[in-house]
């Protein structure tokens, strides 16, 4: 073909030849805009869409204190006699009890125990070592603060899976915590002469 007949072809179609997808120096190919499309409108619609979904998924953020708890052990008995008068959470692998503490402190107190239901001594330590462990990475974040807790083995404490020790342990605290901000204790009392307690 001579060089004039090759000069006659219009450029246009060298153009439509040309590849719709353009290899960038990754290795990707980039995708063809859409018509009408602005730059960086296809990356803003996904981000629109990732904020959308992560909104609607449920999050301990939005139950957790802004700043970690202090914690500080319980160890007389009294103080577990003065906790049982208060609020109280059943679950399957453990109770949960918490009362306000008077006058207020800002940190909260913990307790743990197990009876010689749980087992013998061997099976009661294993037990409370794992209320320990779950308390001391649970409390500090859903705890309320001048409020004493106390952790209750029961039987299945020392064996149970430990996302479920972990899952019933957040969802006593929650529930607690709502009831003591909505005043249950001194409500019940008020009206009862009694502490309130609740079963699950």
């Amino acid at each position: 073909m001579s060089r004039v007949h090759k000069a006659d072809f219009p450029a246009e179609q060298s153009q439509a030849q040309a590849s719709p997808r353009l290899p960038l120096a990754d290795g990707h190919e980039e995708r063809p805009k859409s018509p009408g499309e602005t730059p960086g409108q296809g990356a803003q619609a996904s981000e629109r869409v990732i904020d959308t979904v992560s909104e609607t998924i449920p999050s301990l953020q939005d139950v957790r204190v802004s700043q970690p708890l202090e914690v500080a052990r319980l160890r007389v008995r009294r103080e577990f006699l003065f906790v049982a008068e208060g609020l109280s959470e059943r679950r399957r692998h453990l109770v949960v009890q918490a009362r306000r503490r008077v006058p207020h402190r800002p940190e909260a107190g913990a307790g743990f125990t197990a009876t010689k239901k749980v087992g013998n001594s061997v099976v009661r330590n294993r037990a409370r070592r794992r209320l320990r462990e779950a308390a001391g990475s649970r409390l500090p974040f859903l705890g309320e603060s001048g409020t004493d807790y106390v952790f209750i083995a029961r039987q299945e404490t020392g064996v149970c899976p430990w996302t479920a020790l972990l899952d019933e342990m957040e969802s006593a605290l929650i529930s607690l915590r709502r009831r003591l901000e909505a005043g249950a204790e001194e409500g019940l009392r008020a009206r009862t002469g009694r502490s309130p307690a609740k079963k699950g």
